[in-house]
């Protein structure tokens, strides 16, 4: 049996949640490896919802679930998440949350230049404001406070004393008050009996699951078109969304992604600003919005709509070396009269087949549309492929046609039993 590495192929919010809920029955153990809190996931079980951020979604399973080196962590939020989860019912222990001891920590200073920037850009790149941004930007310039440095009081002060000491002129440039590294080392240390009970070296925990044979999820979070690397740069996340992160974030290695599963909506949505190419402001991107239900699970922001485009989630499978979608929210285009894909850009007089790096030629590209019939009859809840009429069988083998990968999951409502197996994942 194959590990299962699933991430969005679009600008997130696909419905990962759902899928990865689903494919945890089949599944020993789930991995979250990049991200942090911005990212939502909404599980529908048996009627009962619930909203995960920085939680794997295989813990409401009951599965064993690792938040990896990848992801950045902000304690405080990850505390009242697993108490708000467990008012539902769902107890996080240690023996159920792993939590990597070489991820680095949210701290309120990145949190506070997050918000500080975007309120004083003229060019605003849409951040959540919750620190995720510079969270990174410490990671890489070597001056991060990790999970590990939480049992040593007398390094975790060195610690932030050299980290604040760099946040000291952004602050001062921002106009905000210089930050007391007494009360933040109290504040860790007083968390820090709560938050290491978790912590453990997941990358030697995943390599004896590996060994032992047990099916690894790999749970991605945003979408791959907001890559820090491969997407509508600057206008994206700050870590690597693209399934090759699974390898790094968790510290398995090239061995441990398996079979890329990528989770692509039947039409296109993003929040926050950048490109986007098939954004619809007519009464077409209102049905998608309001049928859709499209707002974001932690955020509240709505998200833009438009028609499928069929040439970014293309270039998804390429980079991402997708092996097969899970294609959700079918039901959500029912009662369309017609539809439209998106098969390719005009930019400044020219045709292209995929969409350019440069910011300025993203901005101008224009969708070359294809249409196809709609239909009026509802796709909601069908459990098998034979159930769909015959212009949604069309819309769907059009769209694996278009992208060049197989649909593996059909998902035509957020309930977790409407879902179409068309292939195994987990049986490569």
């Amino acid at each position: 049996m194959a590990n299962v590495t699933v991430v969005g192929a679009q600008w997130g919010d696909e419905g990962k949640g759902k899928i990865v809920d689903w494919l945890s029955n089949r599944a020993d153990v789930v991995v979250r490896f990049q991200g942090g809190h911005n990212a939502g996931h909404t599980l529908v079980v048996d009627g009962k919802v619930y909203k995960l951020a920085l939680l794997p979604s295989g813990v409401v399973q009951g599965k064993l679930s690792v938040i990896g080196n990848g992801v950045v962590v902000d304690p405080w939020h990850l505390l009242g998440e697993i108490e708000k989860i467990a008012q539902q019912g769902v107890a996080i222990t240690p023996d159920l949350l792993v939590l990597a001891d070489n991820a680095c920590l949210i701290l309120p200073v990145h949190r506070d230049l997050d918000q500080a920037r975007e309120a004083a850009s003229t060019q605003k790149i849409g951040t959540t404001g919750r620190g995720i941004g510079p969270a990174y930007e410490d990671k890489v310039g070597r001056r991060a406070i990790r999970v590990a440095d939480l049992a040593d009081p007398e390094a975790l002060e060195a610690k932030i004393d050299r980290l604040l000491s760099h946040h000291g002129a952004l602050r001062k440039g921002l106009g905000l008050p210089d930050a007391d590294a007494g009360e933040l080392l109290k504040q860790l240390l007083e968390l820090a009996p709560k938050i290491l009970p978790y912590a453990q070296p997941a990358w030697r925990l995943l390599d004896q699951a590996y060994k032992a044979g047990r099916r690894i999820l790999f749970e991605g979070a945003q979408g791959a078109l907001l890559d820090v690397d491969h997407g509508t740069y600057p206008f994206v996340t700050s870590s690597n969304t693209v399934a090759g992160q699974a390898a790094a974030g968790s510290g398995m290695g090239p061995r441990g992604p398996g079979y890329v599963l990528g989770i692509v909506k039947a039409y296109t949505t993003r929040v926050g600003e950048g490109p986007f190419p098939v954004e619809l402001n007519d009464e077409v991107g209102q049905h998608l919005a309001t049928v859709g239900r499209e707002v974001g699970t932690n955020t509240g922001r709505g998200r833009r709509c438009g028609w499928f485009d069929a040439v970014l989630v293309r270039q998804s499978v390429a980079i991402n070396g997708i092996a097969g979608i899970a294609l959700t929210k079918l039901d959500v285009l029912d009662g369309l009269k017609t539809l439209k894909i998106c098969v390719g850009y005009e930019i400044n007089g020219k045709t292209f087949d995929y969409l350019p790096a440069g910011m300025r030629d993203q901005a101008a590209a224009r969708p070359i549309y294809e249409e196809m019939d709609g239909w009026s009859e509802s796709t909601a809840g069908a459990r098998s492929f034979k159930d769909l009429n015959a212009s949604a069988t069309k819309y769907v083998r059009r769209i694996e046609e278009l992208i060049g990968a197989p649909v593996a999951l059909l998902s035509t409502s957020p309930e977790r039993d409407d879902t179409i197996l068309m292939r195994d994942p987990f049986q490569g």
